[in-house]
């Protein structure tokens, strides 16, 4: 099994891939500023508190490890003002990466960053732009980053993220004729049950766009 390193692994799909990263048998090391509140326990699981933002902590984070999923969000009251925590964790990341041959990175972005924004209908395209336009510009930046480095990356657009419960039935649309919008079922607690499987499927596997 892998030693994988989950970037911001407290909450949403990192805390979800956390915990189904440990169910499949891999080591893995949850990297989040609020790490020591994470209520999982387990012997593969080791938690590491440490800023995204930081290079030494990601240096350190990502230490003899096979894989790196990198899972940010931002807070509600973060879309209104200006957003660069993907970009700047994003740069931190690649070069840490690079420095220590660590050569495999996931990276969660979300459906409308990068090219897939051409696929959001025009009845979607406003509202869209409005609430988080700022974020998903420095989402394009984050992928930008990604795409021009040396890593085997894999880069995941999950759509709209609903409560209801895991049904261990997704899709992955790697082909942008199929790229569209869509729910993706999670229960009542913040967990992304359904785009996790998805991400750690993805583990072993070569440089890949998802939408």
């Amino acid at each position: 099994m892998a030693r994988v390193v989950i970037i911001g692994a407290s909450k949403g799909i990192g805390l979800e891939t956390t915990r189904q990263a440990l169910e499949a048998g891999h080591m893995v090391r949850a990297f989040a500023r609020s790490a020591a509140d994470i209520s999982i326990s387990d012997p593969k699981l080791e938690k590491v508190r440490g800023n995204a933002l930081r290079s030494k902590d990601v240096a350190a984070a990502v230490n003899g490890m096979n894989a790196v999923i990198q899972a940010l969000g931002v807070g509600l009251g973060d879309l209104f003002g200006p957003v660069h925590l993907f970009s700047d964790a994003t740069r931190i990341l690649v070069a840490a990466m690079q420095a220590q041959g660590v050569k495999r990175l996931i990276s969660v972005t979300g459906f409308g960053a990068g090219d897939s924004r051409a696929s959001i209908n025009c009845l979607q395209l406003l509202p869209f732009r409005f609430f988080f336009g700022r974020a998903y510009d420095d989402k394009d930046v984050q992928e930008r980053l990604i795409k021009d480095s040396a890593l085997d990356w894999t880069i995941a657009r999950p759509g709209l993220l609903t409560n209801g419960s895991r049904t261990g039935r997704y899709k992955v649309l790697k082909a942008p004729s199929q790229w569209r919008n869509g729910n993706i079922s999670k229960p009542a607690a913040p967990l992304r049950c359904q785009a996790a499987p998805s991400l750690l499927a993805k583990v072993k596997q070569q440089r890949a766009l998802s939408g």
